[in-house]
């Protein structure tokens, strides 16, 4: 359950486990289905699985992408507020805008790392110690392509069983995205000794290195950097 506090969130944090604990995380089959570079320097794709601190923390660390920025997808922007979302009646998610060269990350394997080690895609409405639909595993496609790799890679996922429960991923077209407030930018690296962090976040960049050393980079991108 979110915390009332700022800066935590879930009340529980420092007992909580790491999101994927049951099933640990591991190398997923690429795409079969991804996008054909077309010269284009930048993309954005829209993401949300559980807390945005560590979905930002994760992304910030591949290769091609050029910026993340914390916020909230799914409903309107005057409700797009770290207090109002909390109350789960907003429809937001807390996502991550991660902006990217294709040249050199494409679409699809921003999905691989998203569906691996960014979060536990088989969670319904819920990731780690973090209850509610704010929380949930949802793709907010901001065109057609996108539309058609996400939906094919989730069920080539299912087909394979590469999981031992069904992906509950949503796939809603991109409506709007609001950036959180600023002291939830790069949280993760600005408080890497917070226990939420260590337990449920820091476990996920060691995993991404790990498992895609060829996607990752040791140095983040930061939005405080721009």
């Amino acid at each position: 359950m979110r915390s009332i506090l700022p800066g935590l969130c879930a009340a529980l944090a420092l007992f909580a486990l790491p999101a994927c604990a049951d099933q640990a995380p591991k190398s997923i089959p690429a795409p079969l289905v991804d996008e054909a570079h077309t010269g284009a320097t930048s993309e954005t794709a829209v993401l949300a699985g559980g807390c945005f601190w560590g979905q930002q923390g994760v992304f910030e660390h591949v290769k091609g992408v050029q910026q993340v920025v914390a916020g909230y997808s799914g409903g309107a922007a005057v409700t797009a507020h770290y207090e109002i979302v909390g109350t789960e009646t907003t429809g937001h998610a807390e996502s991550v805008q991660i902006e990217f060269d294709p040249s050199q990350v494409t679409y699809g394997q921003i999905l691989r790392v998203y569906f691996s080690v960014a979060h536990d895609p088989t969670e319904l409405n819920r990731q780690g110690p973090d209850e509610g639909t704010s929380y949930r595993s949802n793709i907010f496609y901001a065109s057609a392509e996108q539309q058609k790799i996400a939906q094919a890679y989730i069920a080539q996922l299912g087909k394979a069983h590469v999981f031992a429960d069904p992906v509950v991923t949503r796939v809603d077209r991109l409506a709007g995205f609001y950036p959180a407030e600023g002291y939830h930018q790069d949280y993760l690296i600005h408080n890497p000794d917070s226990g939420y962090i260590q337990i449920n976040d820091l476990p996920k960049i060691a995993n991404l290195k790990r498992i895609y050393p060829e996607l990752y980079r040791d140095k983040p991108v930061m939005v405080t950097e721009r």
